[in-house]
């Protein structure tokens, strides 16, 4: 058995049945027991977006946002969506949009969670995520630890997607050799990790809503060339989302399958990652942060992911594989072979785009994958990071930081120049095992989130502008809001 054999082996383990409907059905709870807080709290969601509150110890609501999405907002928006159209067909997108609405109020919860009981590492600046509110809410070291181990092993594996995203993007679009590309990422990666994460936070806060604008004017304008298809593209992913499209019928299934995995990936809802920049940031209460972050998932995929879908299926050029068939689809079996021979990834969207925009295309969405995929491995870093200081006690002595900033290089130059396939499959099993863990744990940690939100609402009602005070609500061991 080889090592493609083995890592498809426990990525079917991992991404079971199961896994699917965990993540759609916790999401559904969580949406009923804040009262669909992922609606109602929309204005409140765009006003808290742009406070500037910061200190020495945590970056701005911007800031956390802006890491936040630079870690839902990369390849996964590109090559994420161009690959769950190749496996799950057009009605995959329709449930990449189910898990977003749902994963809202998940992200809210984990969100909210991380500030309640975020911790200070030995240089004062805040810190937090799944692990600490794992140990300190649930009590359950071991469960923490488990946790912060497999985040470490999954953001390395992540950070491999999206290197491998990068390279495959820019040797389509301009013949770069992969290795000449590899080698310039690792030296720019490298500069920027050693700065921490203000140096990250600083530098996601002007990258990512540039990428995102320029990314969204382009598709509009290919949308726009192809307006008359609109509707004919919003009918079939509807279509073929409930099995009714007669090209499609058999894939329901598959479509559920491919939507949710890849909607987890991007939007990272309940994964848990998006819980530890939103830790980092400075608010007088976890709710701020709970609902800034859960708008986050809407731009992600309600907004990025969905103009790729667009840009992909109004210009017809995909391919879909047949379900049937186990391992790696090969062209015999493809339902639609509008591109035979181009591999689903990146290079699915850029000659969706060139062939609206020629001449054009396949350097602009290299030129968008470039910050998209970059901006993520910092964020991925930074996850990471977050967990081995926890391991650590968050005094992690300087040569086991350094130890792992090198393995982490090493991780993201070894997947740049790999096989795309297997890139893909150590990511999803990441994403897979971090999504039933953090799950699992917010659902038995639920109550001090939905007491906050409580108390947040009523402060919000009075008038006042709210401040958290933990003993009030009797939540425990909340050091930073104690001090």
């Amino acid at each position: 058995m080889n090592i493609e054999s083995i890592v498809n082996t426990i990525l079917g383990i991992v991404w079971s049945p199961y896994l699917v409907v965990l993540c759609l059905l916790a999401g559904l709870y969580f949406s009923v027991r804040t009262r669909f807080i992922q609606l109602r709290a929309l204005p409140e969601m765009l006003r808290l977006m742009f406070r500037h509150e910061r200190s020495e110890a945590g970056v701005s609501p911007f800031q956390a946002l802006s890491l936040s999405l630079s870690s839902r907002v990369g390849v996964g928006n590109i090559a994420g969506v161009a690959m769950a159209i190749a496996f799950g067909g057009p009605g995959a997108i329709f449930w990449m949009w189910i898990v977003a609405f749902l994963g809202a109020s998940s992200a809210f919860i984990e969100s909210t969670l991380a500030q309640i009981y975020k911790d200070r590492d030995a240089k004062g600046q805040y810190r937090g995520g799944p692990a600490y509110y794992i140990e300190k809410g649930l009590g359950q070291r071991w469960y923490a630890v488990l946790f912060a181990l497999v985040t470490v092993l999954a953001g390395a594996m992540l950070a491999g997607t999206q290197s491998n995203a990068i390279t495959s993007a820019v040797n389509e679009a301009w013949n770069v050799p992969v290795m000449t590309t590899t080698a310039v990422l690792l030296v720019v990666l490298g500069a920027i990790l050693i700065g921490g994460v203000r140096r990250i936070a600083r530098v996601a806060e002007w990258v990512v809503p540039l990428m995102a604008v320029a990314y969204l004017l382009v598709a509009a304008l290919v949308m726009v060339l192809n307006a008359e298809k609109v509707p004919e593209v919003i009918m079939l992913v509807l279509r073929s989302a409930f099995g009714v499209d007669a090209a499609f019928g058999a894939m329901i299934g598959t479509a559920i399958q491919w939507g949710v995995r890849r909607g987890v990936l991007s939007n990272e809802a309940g994964m848990g990652s998006g819980a530890h920049p939103a830790a980092a940031a400075e608010v007088t209460h976890p709710v701020k942060q709970g609902l800034v972050q859960s708008f986050s998932v809407y731009i992600d995929t309600m907004v990025v992911c969905s103009a790729t879908a667009f840009l992909i299926l109004s210009t017809g050029l995909y391919n879909v594989y047949d379900p049937a068939v186990n391992g790696i689809p090969d062209e015999a079996r493809l339902l639609l072979g509008n591109l035979p021979g181009v591999e689903a990834g990146p290079r699915f969207v850029q000659h969706a785009v060139e062939s609206a925009l020629p001449g054009f295309g396949r350097s602009f969405v290299a030129l968008a994958i470039l910050p998209f995929a970059f901006t993520t491995i910092l964020a991925l870093y930074y996850m990471a990071e977050t967990n081995i200081s926890y391991l650590c006690r968050d005094r992690p002595a300087p040569w086991v930081m350094g130890g792992f900033q090198l393995l982490f290089l090493a991780a993201t130059g070894y997947s740049a120049v790999n096989s795309a396939t297997i890139a893909w499959s150590l990511g999803d099993i990441g994403v897979g095992l971090m999504s039933w863990l953090n799950i699992i744990a917010i659902l038995l940690l639920q109550k001090p989130a939905l007491a906050a939100l409580r108390d947040y609402e009523q402060h919000r009602q009075a008038g006042k502008d709210p401040l958290f005070n933990p003993k009030l609500l009797g939540v425990r061991n909340t050091s930073v809001w104690e001090g």
